[in-house]
């Protein structure tokens, strides 16, 4: 199946291939502000237009690119190496309510070393 979404503003959009088995819905201090749902899928699942138009946010390890539009503030996807976390709120004709969303605990992982979040 393939799913579009993307910002609010429509800067951006993506499409993912793929069926939506479960969701995460993560604790840590930035998911939980946002409100993230998120699926994970292979980057190579992912077709991302105005890609160019995304900022970037990193914390903690600076491992995982939180992606985000500039203008209107939405989050569609975050990405580490191959894998992308789409989040499922950003896509279109999805019902939430249907889904599996799976808790994760990200506020009791450990925060990398103060030095090393500057690197």
């Amino acid at each position: 199946m393939t799913y579009q979404g993307g910002c609010h503003c429509g800067a951006i959009s993506i499409q993912v291939q793929g069926e939506i088995g479960e969701v995460y819905e993560c604790n840590c201090s930035l998911c939980s502000k946002r409100g993230y749902l998120l699926w994970f899928v292979d980057r190579s699942q992912v077709t991302v237009t105005g890609e160019s138009a995304m900022a970037t946010y990193r914390f903690n390890t600076h491992k995982i690119g939180h992606h985000f539009c500039p203008t209107c503030g939405c989050a569609p996807m975050g990405s580490a190496g191959d894998k992308a976390a789409i989040n499922v709120r950003c896509l279109d004709a999805v019902d939430v309510k249907a889904l599996t969303i799976k808790p994760v605990d990200g506020r009791s992982i450990p925060m990398a070393p103060p030095a090393a979040q500057n690197a």
